[in-house]
């Protein structure tokens, strides 16, 4: 989360800036096409989003919910992980904080060693930076993101290794190596 300090804004305003100006705040390298309706419930957005080594990942994102203090969506079948992700704003000590909860879970087991060997990490830093960009255009002049991690459920799920044929992860890079692709340079 991150504050929102010296600036006169309420938790709705910010959630409608952050909602309609969603792909601005997204960190450099990474692209987010939201609907042309707009992030409305029941929309399909699509993301195009840098990965180890350069690798571009393409998948999508469905609206699940939105209201004027937040909005929430959920990954489809394939992503790198099976989950739910909420950006709200609300009033910490007199000010507007906003914030970015992830609930997530590895779809198999080829993500979940990807999560584990740094996935986690780098999706962290991806919602810092969206968050920090965020309150930079707010003009908060020295955003300060904090993170806090909770494991909810340290089990793995090797019951769910026949998800590996749908990862977007895979078919990314099965698509990549076809003869006579150009690849990312």
């Amino acid at each position: 989360k991150v504050g929102i300090d010296g600036v006169e804004a309420t938790p709705q305003a910010v959630i409608a800036e952050w909602r309609d100006n969603f792909p601005s705040f997204w960190p450099k390298g990474n692209d987010f096409y939201p609907p042309l309706t707009g992030l409305e419930p029941g929309e399909v957005a699509l993301i195009k989003a840098a990965g180890p080594g350069g690798m571009k990942f393409k998948t999508g994102v469905m609206v699940l919910y939105s209201d004027n203090e937040s909005f929430t969506l959920m990954t489809p079948e394939g992503h790198m992980f099976a989950g739910w992700i909420t950006f709200s704003s609300h009033e910490e000590d007199g000010r507007p904080v906003a914030q970015t909860q992830v609930l997530m879970r590895a779809q198999d087991p080829i993500s979940e060693m990807g999560l584990t060997m740094g996935g986690h990490r780098m999706e962290n830093k991806f919602w810092e930076q969206t968050l920090a960009n965020l309150a930079t255009h707010l003009g908060v002049e020295d955003p300060q993101v904090t993170t806090t991690v909770t494991c909810v459920d340290k089990k793995r799920q090797w019951s769910q290794a026949k998800n590996v044929k749908h990862s977007v992860a895979i078919r990314s890079t099965l698509h990549m190596l076809k003869p006579g692709k150009k690849t990312a340079g």
